[in-house]
């Protein structure tokens, strides 16, 4: 998450200056809770569903890629 997050900065960064981005910032955290706050309920019934999608989506990949993965020997611990 913290990759994304990076890349989508670099992304934005390379569109703007840093005072633009900055001013975006600013803009977006003091618009998002108001909206939030407005319509609350409707946001969290879609991230429910989102989130419902998203376990989903992991369970298939555990299943089909991640289950598939050979994992070595446990390693002792030494203490």
């Amino acid at each position: 998450m913290v990759i994304a997050g990076f890349w989508l900065l670099s992304v934005l960064g390379s569109c703007c200056n840093f005072l633009t981005l900055v001013y975006i910032v600013f803009v977006v955290l003091h618009t998002v809770p108001v909206l939030y706050e407005k319509y609350e309920d409707q946001i969290d019934s879609y991230g429910e569903k989102g989130w419902v999608e998203i376990k989903k989506q992991y369970a298939v990949f555990d299943e089909k890629v991640l289950s598939k993965v050979p994992r070595g020997p446990a390693k002792d611990k030494k203490h």
